[in-house]
C-alpha cells in the first residue's frame, strides 16, 4: 500500500526539505577544498610544522631558514642566502610550483643593513615580476640565523591586466 500525500502536506514538505538540505550537505562537502601537507625529504621528523601546505590553488609556505646539511647556520652568509632561497625553491617545487608563483613573501631579518646583500641573491630566483614583500627588522632568529622567509604562491596565477583608464568626454557620446 502506497500513502499518497496531498502537495501541501506538511509531513511531505518535511521530507522534501529534508531530502534537499541531505543532497545540498552532500554537495557542499564535495566542494571543501583538500589539504595537502608538503614536506621535503630528509626533513627532520620531530618538527611542528609543515614545510606547506596547499588548499585549492594556494601553497602556504612555512618560515625557512638557510640551513646547511648538517642543521647549522653557515659562517658564510652568501651561502646562507642561497640555501635559504634554494629551500623555499624546493618546496614550491614539490608543489608543483615556482618562485615565479609567489604572491607574497615576508623576510624577517634581526639586521636590515643585509638588506641589500639579500636582494643582490633574491632577484635572480625570479624570471618574471617580483612578489609583494615585506622585509622586517625582527629580534634573533633561531640558530642565530640572519634570515626567515615565508610566504604564499598561486598555482597557475593568470596575468591580471591593469584596467585601461576611462577617459570622460564632454558632450554626446559616439555612435
Amino acid at each position: 500500500m502506497v500513502l499518497e500525500l496531498p502537495a501541501n502536506h506538511p509531513m511531505r514538505m518535511l521530507l522534501t526539505i529534508a531530502v534537499l538540505l541531505t543532497f545540498g550537505a552532500a554537495a557542499f562537502a564535495d566542494a571543501t577544498p583538500k589539504r595537502r601537507h608538503i614536506n621535503l625529504p630528509n626533513r627532520p621528523a620531530n618538527m611542528p610544522f609543515s614545510d606547506g601546505v596547499i588548499v585549492g590553488d594556494t601553497l602556504y609556505l612555512s618560515g625557512r631558514i638557510g640551513l646547511d646539511r648538517n642543521g647549522k647556520v653557515p659562517e658564510n652568509l652568501d651561502t646562507e642566502i642561497n640555501n635559504l632561497l634554494d629551500g623555499f625553491s624546493s618546496v614550491l617545487k614539490a608543489g608543483g610550483l615556482s618562485m615565479d608563483d609567489l604572491v607574497t613573501v615576508q623576510v624577517f631579518c634581526p639586521d636590515v643593513s643585509l638588506f641589500d646583500r639579500f636582494n643582490a641573491h633574491y632577484r635572480k630566483h625570479f624570471k618574471k615580476d617580483l612578489p609583494a614583500r615585506a622585509f622586517i627588522g625582527s629580534g634573533p632568529l633561531l640558530f642565530g640565523a640572519h634570515f626567515e622567509m615565508q610566504g604564499v604562491a598561486v598555482k597557475s596565477n593568470p596575468v591580471i591586466e591593469p584596467e585601461k583608464p576611462k577617459i570622460a568626454t564632454a558632450g554626446r557620446a559616439k555612435k
